[in-house]
């Protein structure tokens, strides 16, 4: 039996999965720490202690092991070269070949392991198409829709601490030339997708307006602070409780679910800032399917409907005509496994790891 196994490096926590010779996913591990603050060799260092872990725990031996996928933040190569990643302290990771080191470190332990490079979006979107199609499967998902064996595209945006994106199309993810696509968070939008100037002023990479800047944690965080500025919200209970305003808007999800207004009306802002961009990004695509994943997927059920209605709402308002018949948005089946699952189904695919 050959085993395939994906690896999904984020800035603070890292997760790897495991699947066999049937596409089956066998085991996946907990999230455990990137140490990516000590530098790319440390790193290392943690992911082969996971994979000799995860090896163990389903009674297989590391020279069963034989192709890797990787998942990284971007912007980076289709090599795998990290290139200035936001979310990995530049002075230990730019212009790191990661893959090619972590390779490297492997093949000590496993000599015939190769090792292929995914951004860690398109992963999110190619494992959410692998799972609702079938391609991979996990006990952990049940599909029961009958438009799977049809579904040849789609595009996915994970709502982060950041807003990365991913595609589908023609049943391949898209990876662009220099292996650079699917960055949806930094789509402009109009002014009005923003209820406050101030809400406008966030720069995002070099730009400000973009959907990220509207749709993210981070974009939660700049929001908060000015709204606890307002009359409005002066006896918020937010306003007089202790911890960054980062650490404040960390604790909107769950006010969301009591009804609390403000974390309401935040969210509100965001599902309609991610319609209008999500109605950009299919005006490009014409898309089977549009998937949200994220944080957003844990909101508590009433408030993710509402959500996806807001969200919904605001394409179908802005759309031209022949955009308005839009079934619905979709909410992740992996949820935040997406990106590991993915580089599983990358390995998968590119190393023909299967019988």
């Amino acid at each position: 039996m050959a085993y395939c196994l994906g690896i999904d490096v984020g800035g603070t926590t890292t997760t790897i999965a495991i699947g066999d010779e049937s596409r089956k996913v066998v085991d996946v591990s907990e999230q455990f720490a990137t140490r990516s603050a000590e530098g790319p060799q440390q790193t290392i260092l943690s992911i082969v202690s996971e994979i000799k872990a995860g090896i163990e725990r389903i009674g297989a031996s590391l020279d069963q092991l034989t192709h890797i996928g990787l998942a990284t933040p971007g912007p980076a190569t289709l090599d795998g070269v990290l290139l200035h990643t936001p979310n990995l302290n530049p002075a230990l990771w730019n212009e790191v070949p990661f893959r090619a080191r972590l390779e490297e470190s492997i093949r000590s332990i496993s000599p015939v392991v190769s090792v292929h490079y995914i951004g860690d979006g398109q992963a999110a979107a190619l494992g959410e198409y692998s799972v609702r199609t079938g391609a991979v499967t996990w006990d952990r998902v049940s599909i029961s829709d009958s438009r799977a064996s049809d579904l040849s595209s789609l595009f996915m945006v994970i709502v982060g601490t950041g807003l990365g994106g991913g595609e589908v199309l023609h049943r391949q993810v898209v990876r662009g030339k220099e292996g650079r696509a699917g960055h949806a968070g930094h789509i402009f939008l109009p002014p009005y997708a923003f209820r406050y100037e101030h809400d406008r002023q966030l720069l995002v990479g070099n730009a400000k307006c973009t959907v990220e800047s509207a749709v993210s944690l981070t974009a939660l965080t700049h929001q908060l602070e000015y709204r606890l500025t307002l009359d409005q919200w002066c006896d918020h209970p937010l306003k007089a409780s202790p911890g960054s305003t980062r650490d404040k808007a960390k604790q909107l999800r769950t006010l969301a679910a009591q009804g609390d207004p403000l974390a309401l009306e935040l969210f509100g802002d965001q599902a309609r800032a991610l319609g209008i961009g999500l109605l950009s990004v299919n005006y490009l695509g014409d898309y089977d399917l549009l998937v949200i994943g994220g944080g957003v997927c844990d909101l508590a059920t009433e408030t993710r409907e509402q959500y996806r209605a807001t969200a919904e709402q605001a394409y179908r308002e802005f759309a031209l005509d022949g955009f308005r018949n839009l079934d619905r948005f979709e909410f992740s089946v992996c949820g935040d496994e997406a990106p590991v699952i993915g580089a599983l189904a990358h390995a998968y695919l590119t190393g023909c790891c299967v019988t």
